[in-house]
């Protein structure tokens, strides 16, 4: 490299990676240009840095590079290409994995998009885009043409929740086509069954040949170009594509057997020396689409239930709020409510948005936000939360958000953004779906040759029914359903639980923990410190150390400052004025008073200033033992001594720490307590590493030390003064109430400051898990088998063979089976929520 040159350094927003194998060529990749020093691609956090020469390589360049390795790129500490937005758009007419694919590749083929991500089960696309390329309407525009000519249906924008959902009034639009072309479809396939077997029904042997069959091909034309016409008319979607999906394969097989049984009626010598005997299969086309539709109708009804999630969430907001104005009470809908209305909640009403109580008290059922059933006593000026109850007191509140800015409505898209999302595992299902028809139409012309010249006596109807049975049975529906549906599923569950998990990688990495890190206080403990001892030098009274430390910490967020000050408070202790206050990150506080100058924290403060009483630092020692935070306090460069303070562990925290023990998990205790201390509480929970003394700077790194150790690291903390160390682990979860800092930086979002919500984050994450490989394993099992079974191996050895029919019931089942252990995944949940 250059030496002339300073490096600089560019960090890299990098997606599509599948496997630590893609982190490898991405780093040799990147090292091989000429300029760069050193690159680092972190696979969780889907970044890379790299440290390079401006003068050979360009930040652009990097990006070009990753490019051409077929991943996506965007430079997030440069000019031109470093800010990414997301757009999420609806489609209709998707009905199988292969369509997901081409929906992908149609979207990530706009100029500006960085990445596409097409769910199956929702309905929607997640557009990852460069702000720099895409603007405005135009952006729309090209990606509204980009659907319409892979031949989908673009339904609009996901943006403001309203009743008008466009993807629920598509679904129950196609469930009532359904239904109407189902009960025509089973009617007239009943008729036409009845005709084609007259050695099972005696009156149909009354009825000439000649007459029956043109009958039979009158009835089932309907069923396969009305009752059916979906299937048609997105095969010819994709032909026009130049791909093939689930739709070409029924499409091909059952036009297949209608054109045979066609040419047989009309044309019967084509076929047969005479013009008697023709065989003919009208009856299996139509049982096919039949079938197929019904499985199809059943499936569309199982994923509805399975996506009732946002619908019942959306539902908890009441319609209408009663506002204090104009000296009177006024209903009036909530979408006319304003920040600082006065709003009137009578007991057993829900609470309509976002507020703080101003008179009353009452107790607030908030089980839809944290899972928890105990209602929560609520007074002035305490905060409350739209969709709530109110269950006892009439209390008024002063509205503080309202739309998409409420509680409510922040869960409500997260929700909608981790069923929209993908799980790494399915991306190996989309590939593999993306090449699965073209692979199983030449299987299945194989075996028609191999039939139609090489098995005696065979013939063409026989090689024509393997080849039509084999394109049926191998339809990819249930691998394109097999991951959404369950993530949907458990994402779902996971909201009505107090447990918020931001998508499906989200999942799956919590499913490989085997490390959680705890942040100490206020997640491990109560968070709210209290004075138990005052120790000072001689010659000082107790109220001049509370006096000096209260004056120092009166501005101060800290539980720690906020305990010493009401301790002084409680003495009728007030502090004095100050001019100046300097916060000492990770050491305590400087404050500048008419008295002199303050300074209140740990020992290595006083230590760096110079103020060292062995005797005093001795005593202090013995409470850290205990468990106790010191605070030594001085004026004026003079030790006037410390405050013990303990903050108490959480009734829950001993069981959890067990419990993950019990599951082989380690326990890390990550704090900026000294050693003693944090020691101390650790024993008592039954921690046995523990890292202490750490600022809130250095948490990350502490992380990465331990991930470079091969852990998979959740880390749990308060969402707020750890969210660099949330970003860093493999899974974040934030406890609390869900800030914005906590819902941005974390992976699993705690609604309840509880911590066996933990233990509920990764039960849902494994119990997800377990369902989406038992979906996976089906449906390339079923595949597996069914495609040879279909072609015939068996027969030689067992004289197995499968009529079209079958092959339509046993497609159409495997999907229904992928559905629906999707939706037993919420009743398992129910039962471990109820133990």
């Amino acid at each position: 490299m250059n030496s002339n040159h300073e490096r600089s350094q560019a960090r890299l927003s990098i997606s599509g990676m599948d496997c630590p194998t893609c982190v490898v060529r991405l780093e040799e990749g990147l090292k091989k240009l000429p300029g760069v020093e050193e690159a680092r691609v972190n696979f969780a956090a889907e970044n890379a840095s790299v440290s390079y020469d401006p003068a050979l390589v360009s930040s652009d360049d990097l990006a070009d590079a990753v490019h051409s390795m077929g991943y996506s790129a965007v430079n997030t500490a440069a000019g031109t290409r470093d800010e990414m937005s997301r757009l999420t758009v609806n489609i209709g007419g998707m009905t199988c994995a292969a369509c997901v694919r081409r929906v992908e590749k149609a979207l990530e083929a706009v100029e500006g998009v960085a990445e596409a991500s097409v769910n199956l089960a929702t309905g929607r696309a997640d557009i990852r885009y460069n702000t720099g390329t895409m603007a405005g309407v135009v952006d729309i525009a090209a990606i509204r043409s980009a659907v319409s000519s892979a031949g989908y249906e673009f339904l609009g924008v996901v943006g403001d929740r309203t009743d008008d959902d466009p993807i629920e009034r598509i679904r129950k639009q196609e469930e009532r086509d359904l239904i109407r072309k189902l009960a025509m479809g089973i009617a007239l396939s009943v008729l036409i069954f009845i005709g084609s077997m007259p050695m099972l029904f005696p009156f149909v042997r009354a009825i000439p040949e000649s007459t029956r069959l043109p009958m039979i091909f009158i009835l089932t034309t309907p069923v396969l170009f009305w009752v059916g016409g979906r299937f048609y008319s997105g095969a010819f979607k994709a032909l026009m594509q130049k791909t093939a999906d689930m739709n070409t394969l029924v499409a091909v097989g059952t036009l297949s057997a209608y054109l045979y049984s066609t040419v047989a009626v009309l044309f019967p010598g084509v076929f047969f020396s005479s013009g008697a005997g023709a065989h003919v299969y009208f009856d299996g086309a139509a049982m096919i689409i039949t079938i197929v539709l019904l499985g199809r109708f059943l499936e569309a009804r199982a994923r509805g239930r399975a996506s009732d999630a946002i619908r019942r969430l959306v539902d908890l907001t009441p319609k209408t709020a009663r506002v204090m104005r104009g000296g009177g009470e006024k209903e009036i809908s909530v979408e006319s409510l304003v920040p600082g209305d006065v709003v009137l909640v009578r007991p057993g009403e829900k609470i309509p948005t976002d507020g703080v109580i101003e008179s009353g008290s009452t107790a607030v059922d908030e089980s839809m936000l944290t899972g928890e059933s105990v209602p929560v006593e609520k007074r002035e000026g305490d905060d409350v939360y739209g969709g709530t109850i109110n269950s006892t007191g009439g209390v008024t509140f002063r509205v503080t958000q309202v739309g998409n800015g409420t509680m409510l409505a922040r869960i409500i898209e997260l929700v909608e953004q981790a069923q929209g999302s993908k799980a790494p595992i399915q991306r190996t299902a989309d590939r593999v779906a993306a090449v699965f028809v073209p692979v199983v139409m030449s299987i299945a012309l194989a075996a028609f040759l191999v039939w139609y010249f090489l098995v005696p006596d065979a013939g063409f109807v026989q090689a024509l029914l393997i080849f039509v049975s084999v394109l049926i049975i191998s339809c990819p529906c249930a691998m394109g359903l097999a991951t959404p549906v369950a993530v949907m599923v458990g994402t779902g569950l996971g909201a009505f639980s107090g447990v918020l998990i931001r998508g499906g990688e989200s999942l799956e990495r919590a499913y490989r923990v085997d490390t959680v890190v705890f942040d100490k206080t206020g997640t491990l403990t109560e968070g709210n410190p209290r004075v138990t001892d005052t120790v000072t030098v001689p010659g000082v009274s107790e109220r001049e150390l509370l006096l000096a430390a209260a004056t120092a910490e009166a501005r101060s967020e800290h539980p720690l400052a906020a305990a010493i000050v009401q301790s002084a408070k409680s003495m009728g202790i007030v502090p004095e004025e100050v001019s100046e206050v300097t916060a000492l990150s990770g050491l305590g506080v400087r404050a500048r008073t008419d008295e002199g100058t303050v300074l209140a924290g740990s020992g290595e403060l006083f230590s760096q200033n110079s103020m060292n009483d062995e005797g005093m630092f001795d005593a202090a020692e013995t409470y850290r033992e205990a468990g106790k935070t010191v605070v030594v306090v001085s004026r004026e460069d003079t030790l006037l001594g410390f405050i013990a303070l303990r903050d108490e562990p959480k009734p829950e925290s001993g069981a959890v720490v067990r419990e993950l023990t019990r599951r082989g998990i380690d326990v890390v205790m990550l704090t900026g307590d000294n050693e003693a201390t944090a020691r101390a509480i650790a024993t008592d929970l039954g921690i046995e590493t523990v890292i202490a003394g750490v600022l809130p700077e250095d948490k990350a790194r502490r992380l990465s030390d331990i991930q470079d150790r091969g852990r998979i690291v959740a880390m749990v903390g308060d969402g707020i003064n750890d969210a660099p160390a949330l970003v860093q682990a493999d899974v974040g979860i934030a406890m609390g109430t869900g800030t914005d800092v906590a819902i941005e930086a974390a992976d699993v979002t705690l609604m309840r400051n509880d911590l066996t919500a933990i233990l509920q984050a990764l039960d849902l994450s494994r119990m997800t898990m377990k369902t989406i490989k038992q979906n996976l394993f089906w449906a390339f099992f079923y595949n597996s088998l069914g495609i040879p079974v279909a072609a015939g191996v068996l027969y030689p050895v067992a004289g197995i063979l499968l009529s079209p029919v079958v092959a339509a019931t046993a497609m159409a089942l495997s999907s229904i089976f992928v559905v629906g252990n999707s939706l037993r995944l919420r009743l398992s949940w129910q039962r471990r929520m109820k133990k």
